[in-house]
């Protein structure tokens, strides 16, 4: 009969060795993660929306202030006004400024856009702007996240349907899940090398419907911005589908600078700067099919910024005016001059920022039926992002969100 086994002082020192060994493990990844360097104050309840206002005020008086330089845009989803500073995403009281919930990492926030009822915060790591948390924005509870390749910088833009992030060298689209539906341009250890369309090139400007993507992109040796649409959503993900591709002229000339200002349906607004800058309107391949002159400051309107307003019209800022654009065939429709940025809807005329005052103007004439006053410091410009929620007018000036109580 063998002798049985038994413990040696040896065996004893191995297996405290072991677990000390998995203690600091654990610790060394705990320590490491992410979750460690994350922090969220969720709400006690959720957001009570704002009734939308039945008029437009006659005054405006500030209410309160926060720096926001992580929106583009005054951001607000399900009642709360959402605001990005360092690397803390904050959901705030619309008419108070009262933080509801705040959600915290120690690494740098590159930026937040309102989307499907979330606000959905993109971070950086050292794959770039690749760490996306989606919070439910009427509470602050973390829902869907993902991580992927990104660039250092980013710029996040939705139609409500996808969220686009796009760096200089790769973009990404995702869906409301945060799956991505694709992935355009510099693609790492790619399983298919021939799936991207070119190599080298630098995304400019962006644009999505809910079946058009539409990019500007200059490449290695050609005279002009090159268009691009293709299918949000390909078959495969990593392999896009472009439906055309051209060199963007305007005035018979190769364009640099050009601008993507509104995609819709099949249709795609370019901005074309020149000497007689243009409205270029291109077709679901690519193709122009009719060009507009518009107006531009002496600097050839190098600060094109677009907004979608209202289901009937898109606007866009030329650097010192507001262009409305049909919502379907993206015709221009009315210029309002002396401006300082696209303007938003409330109660159903359009309120665009011009210098100490913003202008109310009507959506189909683009006639100013009323001009409130809004005191602002000497030193802001424009653009100014606008955004209204109840009878409270939201402000983006610069890296700061002011928001102005209307009565």
């Amino acid at each position: 009969m063998p002798k049985p086994e038994r413990r040696t002082r040896a065996d004893l020192i191995a297996a405290a060795s072991i677990v000390v060994l998995v203690v600091v493990l654990a610790t060394l990844v705990w320590w490491r993660s992410p979750e460690r360097h994350t922090s969220d104050e969720v709400a006690s309840g959720p957001v009570v929306p704002a009734p939308a206002a039945l008029q437009v005020p006659t005054a405006f008086t500030e209410a309160w202030s926060a720096p926001s330089p992580a929106t583009a845009l005054p951001t607000v989803e399900s009642g709360a006004v959402v605001t990005a500073d360092s690397g803390s995403v904050v959901g705030r009281d619309a008419r108070t400024g009262r933080q509801i919930w705040k959600y915290q990492r120690d690494i740098a926030l590159c930026g937040v856009v309102g989307a499907w009822d979330r606000a959905v915060s993109v971070y950086r790591d050292r794959r770039g702007c690749s760490e996306v948390t989606a919070l439910d924005a009427a509470t602050g509870v973390r829902q869907p996240q993902r991580s992927s390749l990104a660039d250092h910088t980013v710029q996040l833009s939705t139609n409500g349907t996808y969220v686009v992030s796009r760096g200089d060298t790769r973009l990404e689209v995702w869906r409301s899940d945060l799956v991505r539906t694709l992935e355009y341009g510099r693609v790492d250890a790619p399983v298919n090398p021939d799936a991207q369309p070119r190599t080298g090139c630098t995304l400019r400007s962006d644009g999505i419907g809910n079946s058009r993507l539409a990019v500007v992109e200059t490449c290695p040796g050609e005279q002009g911005d090159r268009l691009t649409v293709m299918s949000p959503a390909p078959k495969d993900p990593g392999k896009p589908e472009p439906y055309g591709s051209t060199i963007l002229i305007g005035n018979g000339q190769a364009v640099r600078g050009a601008r993507i200002l509104a995609v819709s349906g099949q249709l795609t607004a370019v901005f074309l700067p020149g000497t007689t800058a243009q409205i270029g309107i291109f077709d679901g391949d690519a193709n122009l099919i009719s060009a507009y002159p518009v107006a531009t400051p002496p600097d050839g309107g190098a600060d094109v910024t677009a907004a979608v307003d209202d289901s009937s019209m898109f606007t866009f800022w030329t650097g010192d005016s507001t262009v409305a654009l049909n919502a379907i065939d993206l015709t221009p429709r009315w210029t309002v001059p002396g401006t300082l940025g696209p303007g938003t809807m409330m109660a159903g005329s359009l309120l665009v920022p011009t210098p100490g005052a913003v202008a109310v103007v009507d959506v189909v004439t683009g006639r100013e039926n009323a001009r409130i006053p809004v005191p602002r410091p000497e030193n802001v410009r424009g653009p100014i992002g606008l955004a209204a929620t109840g009878d409270m007018l939201l402000e983006r000036r610069g890296p700061e969100l002011v928001a102005l109580k209307g009565s």
